[in-house]
Order: C-alpha cells, then structure tokens, then sequence
C-alpha cells in the first residue's frame, strides 16, 4: 500500500489491529471535518491485503476469451448454489510491477505466456471497507504461446479451471447472470466498447416508430408520405439484418374491417394506437424515426418501460 498522504480534513486517532491471519485487518478511529467546519469522531473496519491485477486474454481470429473457473468461498456463503465463479485470471501482486504480476498471473492461471499486455485503468474495487486497486489488462493469446495447462500453484491451494468461451457467449452469460464477478464483467464490457472482438447480435424484431397523422392536418398524401418513409426504414433495417414491423401494418387492416370510416372515429381510436401497444410485447427494440410525433413518443416511452431496446439511428443497430 501506498504511503499515507496528509489530508487536512482528515485526523487518524487510533488504529487496532483485529487479524492478520491472513492479510491485515485493522479498526481505525478517526476524526473527519465536515463542510460545516465541525468535527466528528469515526470508526472504520479496513481490509488490507494489497494490491492486484486481472487480464483478459482474446484471440481476434477465433472471436474468442479464456476465462477462469474456480471456488469462491464468500460467494458460496451468499447466494451462489455451487460456490464455483467463471472470473478473468487475476492475482494479488507480490513484491513486483502490475504488469510483471499480471505476467506471471496468467502463465500460472491460464498456462499462456504472453509477452505483450495492454494495461486499460486500475480501480479500487471495494472501496468500503478493501485497499486493493486492481489493474486491469488485456492481451491477446494464441494456441501457439501454452506452455502448460494452468490451473493456479498447488502450494497456494489453487484449483482453476481454464475456460475458453466465443466472445459472443462470454456476453450472453453476463446478461443471464452465469458471469457476475465484477471485474470481469468490466473486461469484457470494455472489450465490446473497444471493439477488440466482434460482437454479432442475434436478428432484432424492431418496431418502427415515427409521424402518421402528426404534421399532416390529416392531408391522407402527407399521411401516405409518412408512410412510405416509415416503410424504407423498415426496408433499410431488414437489410441489416433484422426484422422490422409497423404498427400501422398491423392496424390499418383492423380498422379497415372495424368499419372506420374516417380517421380519428370510434375505431380507428380504439385499435391503432392500442394495438401497437400490445406489438411492443412481441418486440425486441424500437427505432424511432422521423419528426415530432407524440404517438411514437409514447411507443418510446412503453418500450423503455418493458426494458426493450432503444434506438434512433440506424447505424446503432448490432451487427447480425
């Protein structure tokens, strides 16, 4: 740990030590000065067992990760049925850089021995009550740099299991919640932002959003305009990959067959916009389009409120 800096806010009144059975754990009384000038006295439980680094390793050409699966008592006392956690390789330093830590973490984790890392930010991780910064890497690896199977040091009670997922399940299992240790999410999130693997979504159904009757002071050619744009888009979007709907391709029949005979009558309000209300159930996203409208403003709205996908341009849509 770093040597402590002078904070004038700050008065250390006492530390006790309460273990160090394994690292440090220390009570620290304190005095803090609050913005109103006052002091107040305050007690602390601080956890220090060093600092430590984290990598993930990606292979560009197979679109792949190699992750880590192993045992994690406190997780086991907290809700995980089994106790067994998939993490990115990570390590506590000893006496040496990050980036030598990190070397030697994943030779001894992973059996890869890189000669090249990336380091990406540090963080500390548990800022409550734990020291610890972590510093985060990535590097790539290939089939050509194993030198063994990994697996952690036997003196150190380690028992890991080398796991190597598709980028693209690596992310899925984040969102079903089979990977939920922190720094690990964080890699793999920032692997995606970066763009270091490719990322291929699964086709969206995507719902339309845009003017129908808004601007047109119900002119049935503007109408028809509004349209026909909505209909590009749509064309546009199943291009790409996806599958787009209208709510109007759905709703205009009804009402036609409810007997509507003008717009904004008995039927047409009773089916076009409750009806792309009940569309959004069958959807993943919507793309909105167009000028003001306040209807698909509200399809916006719904849609965020069921969690479903948000878009405004096409170029935001995932690749399929």
């Amino acid at each position: 740990m770093k040597a402590q800096q002078h904070y004038p806010k700050l008065r250390i009144v006492k530390e006790e030590l309460l273990s160090d059975n394994w690292y440090i754990l220390k009570k620290v009384t304190f005095e803090f000065e609050k913005d109103n000038g006052q002091w107040e006295t305050q007690s602390r439980e601080v956890y220090d067992r060093g600092n430590g680094v984290t990598i993930l390793l990606y292979n560009r050409h197979k679109q792949t990760v190699v992750l880590t699966r192993q045992f994690r008592m406190p997780t086991y006392r907290n809700g995980n049925e089994t106790g067994m956690l998939i993490e990115a390789c990570a390590g506590l330093l000893d006496k040496e850089t990050p980036e030598e830590g990190i070397l030697r973490e994943t030779e001894e984790e992973t059996g890869y021995r890189i000669d090249r890392v990336q380091k990406v930010g540090e963080a500390y991780m548990s800022p409550g009550s734990v020291t610890e910064i972590l510093h985060f890497y990535v590097a790539e690896y290939s089939e050509d740099m194993t030198t063994g199977r990994g697996g952690g040091l036997e003196e150190e009670q380690e028992n890991i299991e080398v796991v190597e997922l598709s980028f693209v399940q690596a992310l899925d299992m984040v969102e079903s919640g089979e990977i939920r240790d922190a720094k690990t999410i964080m890699l793999l999130q920032y692997a995606q932002i970066q763009g270091l693997l490719k990322v291929r979504s699964k086709p969206l159904h995507i719902l339309i959003a845009g003017p129908y009757r808004s601007g047109t002071n119900d002119d049935h050619v503007l109408i028809e305009k509004n349209v026909n744009y909505m209909n590009e888009i749509a064309l546009q979007v199943y291009e790409a990959g996806h599958m787009p709907v209208l709510g109007e391709w759905y709703a205009l029949p009804l009402i036609a067959t409810a007997g509507s005979t003008a717009l904004g009558d008995e039927a047409f309000n009773r089916i076009f916009h409750p009806s792309s209300i009940r569309l959004l159930n069958y959807c993943n996203a919507v793309l909105r389009v167009g000028g003001a409208s306040q209807g698909a403003d509200e399809m916006v709205r719904v849609a965020k409120e069921k969690g479903l996908l948000i878009y405004e341009r096409l170029d935001e849509l995932p690749l399929v």
